[in-house]
């Protein structure tokens, strides 16, 4: 009785900076007991700098420091303080603080030093003596120039050499303009940071090591693959790229072991297996003879050891001709599933399936099929009338109705919209579409609009981003269509055939 009487005039006695002190001591000393619980903090990374790598030249260490406000509310226990005893309850506190979270730098796997630094006048100037390089010439089209950039870099993976990817220069899209029409960077066309990734390994352009402007004429020596591999083949391979790049190439022609079939002298596939031993010293050595002159400088150089290089790579293959058509194709398991398009295009193509569907532009883009019909030069393979050598609208119909059925069946999906894509110029034919129903993508303003490359690669993003595609027969745009929507999509496909009137009954 006598205690609890006394605690008012206790408390009045007290000092009250000695109560604050308590309750601000006994507060800190909690909240400090609960923060040490999370162990404590590492030592910061030591100053970040910059690191050449992967696709990009010369770009920033990741930061390794991220702050952001905390707000902590403390209930503090009761504090008890004796000397004239008194107990109260703190009251409840709400601090914010900052905290900062330090990254290991062992943590963060640093990207590869590749080049020397920014683009060089010499591209000799930016290679690094303890990194070796390969590289192709572009030239036969552009999809089958894609197929050939990956196989070198599937080749790459076999030397262990960092691949040094050209631009696709305009050989047949440069046909179907009126003007001039410049090359594209492979990065402008396809995701190049996401491919390095997947990869595990260094991808870079041409125009990382080069200045694009530079008027330097760099001598190099390239084996010569195509004379090799046909008999009728009268030199190197046809390619516009190292003029365009200022590199003055001496050729010296491979020997006819590396194709595929050594009895058939016509028959154009190499082997992989015969460019990755040329590829290596030993090899290289033993294979040598007497360079052309280079065009330019008349230099006679032999093929180089440190940036590897071949006239063309769209032929080669481990076991049969055009693996690519197989499903055990290794350029597309080991690298084309990677080669997703640059962000920008995907943009496109997702603007113009909105507009060619009629939705807004922030709409849910449906299940679609899409059709890749080509003619154009496969017409040339025909010894009949086209129409009798095409395959008939109906016969594509039929493969959309499988596709459509697969679909349901296997993922319960119900695509009703179907776009068809097409090089074919001939009015009267497109008429005879229009009944079916089937989407037609409007290209009426794209060259105008965003370039005379934009057109093939905005149907090339459409055809690969639809949940089942029905291509041509033998064509190399259907054939990368297809592999992309069976990887990309889990979707279905089917390929219709031609050159004789029932070629693709069933």
């Amino acid at each position: 009785m006598h205690a609890s009487r006394s605690t008012p005039s206790l408390l009045r006695r007290t000092n009250p900076r000695v109560i604050f002190a308590v309750f601000f001591l006994g507060f800190v000393g909690y909240y400090t007991g609960r923060l040490s619980t999370s162990g404590s903090r590492p030592p910061p990374p030591p100053t970040s700098r910059n690191v050449r790598g992967v696709g990009a030249g010369v770009v920033p260490e990741p930061q390794v420091v991220e702050a952001e406000p905390l707000t902590v509310t403390v209930r503090p226990p009761q504090v008890t303080v004796q000397g004239p005893q008194v107990t109260v309850q703190a009251p409840q506190a709400t601090v914010t603080v900052t905290t900062e979270v330090f990254i290991p730098k062992a943590d963060i796997p640093e990207e590869p030093v590749v080049l020397n630094g920014p683009p060089t006048q010499a591209f000799q100037d930016n290679l690094r003596p303890d990194v070796q390089y390969i590289t192709v010439w572009p030239g036969s089209g552009f999809t089958n120039d894609v197929m050939s950039f990956m196989n070198l870099i599937y080749l790459s993976i076999l030397t262990q050499r960092v691949p040094i990817m050209p631009f696709f220069t305009p050989t047949h899209v440069a046909k179907l303009s009126s003007v001039p029409v410049p090359p594209i960077d492979f990065g402008v066309v396809f995701d190049v940071p996401r491919l390095a990734k997947g990869l595990g390994k260094p991808v870079i352009e041409w125009w990382q090591v080069k200045d694009r402007n530079s008027t330097t004429i760099d001598p190099l020596g390239c084996w010569n693959v195509w004379q090799a591999v046909g008999k009728s083949n009268k030199g190197p391979h046809f390619t516009t790229a190292p003029k365009r790049l200022n590199v003055d190439v001496s050729w010296t022609i491979a020997p006819n072991w590396i194709k595929l079939f050594k009895d058939s002298p016509e028959e154009p596939h190499m082997r992989f297996t015969s460019l990755m031993a040329l590829s290596f010293p030993e090899m290289r050595r033993k294979n040598l003879k007497t360079p052309s002159k280079s065009p330019i400088l008349k230099t006679e150089l032999p093929p180089d050891d440190h940036l590897v290089c071949f006239d063309d790579m769209y032929w080669t293959a481990n076991v049969e001709p055009h693996e690519f058509q197989h499903d055990y194709s290794t350029s597309w398991r080991f690298v084309g599933k990677h080669l997703h398009w640059n962000p920008r295009i995907e943009g496109l193509a997702r603007q113009y399936i909105r507009q060619t569907f009629g939705l807004s532009t922030d709409a849910t883009i449906p299940s679609y099929i899409t059709i890749h019909v080509r003619h154009g030069d496969f017409g040339g393979w025909c010894r009949r009338p086209l129409d009798e050598c095409f395959a008939p609208l109906s016969a594509i119909a039929r493969r959309v109705d499988e596709v459509k059925a697969e679909l349901k069946q296997t993922k319960g999906i119900t695509a009703q919209h179907v776009i068809i894509t097409s090089d074919e110029k001939n009015s009267t034919w497109w008429d005879t579409v229009a009944p079916y129903g089937w989407y037609r993508v409007d290209h009426s303003t794209t060259v105008a609009t965003y370039g005379a490359w934009y057109p093939l690669l905005i149907d090339a993003a459409i055809q690969s981003g639809g949940m089942g595609l029905v291509g041509t027969d033998l064509s190399t745009v259907s054939m990368i269509a297809g592999h992309r929507v069976k990887a990309w999509q889990d979707g279905a496909v089917r390929m219709v055939k031609w050159g004789k009137p029932g070629a693709d009954d069933h």
